[in-house]
């Protein structure tokens, strides 16, 4: 084994990056899946070691929330639109943070993207 290589016992976490960056998850509502899928969605969270996940939009992103929360993420923040979510992020992403955005196609959660890369926010 060369001194690169993880030995097979302690295998790396995905999600942690080794310069100190959290690895973020920007979630909205995915109305195609339904109220199971997203708490199987905040419990993935978990398991993969998620730093922080934010929240945008109503009740399924709160199950989401709750279940990532009891699943081990340890910063959890809910908000109710891209807008806030931005402005958030925003205020606290640091170098090295890996953000990751996903919802569907309806919340347009692109925006939060298109915002932090500085790029013209765009609707449908």
């Amino acid at each position: 084994m060369t001194a690169t290589e993880t030995p097979a016992s302690e295998p790396e976490d995905e999600a942690t990056d080794p310069s100190g960056g959290r690895t973020i998850a920007v979630l909205g509502e995915m109305l195609e899946l339904g109220d199971e899928a997203h708490r199987e969605v905040g419990r993935m969270a978990g398991q993969c070691g998620i730093d922080m996940l934010i929240g945008v939009g109503g009740d399924l992103v709160k199950q989401t929330a709750l279940y990532a929360g009891a699943a081990g993420v340890p910063d959890i923040a809910l908000v109710a639109d891209n807008d806030t979510a931005a402005a958030y992020l925003d205020s606290i992403l640091r170098p090295g943070d890996k953000v990751i955005v996903k919802a569907s196609r309806s919340g347009q959660l692109w925006q939060v993207a298109q915002r932090l890369t500085g790029q013209p926010v765009t609707g449908f």
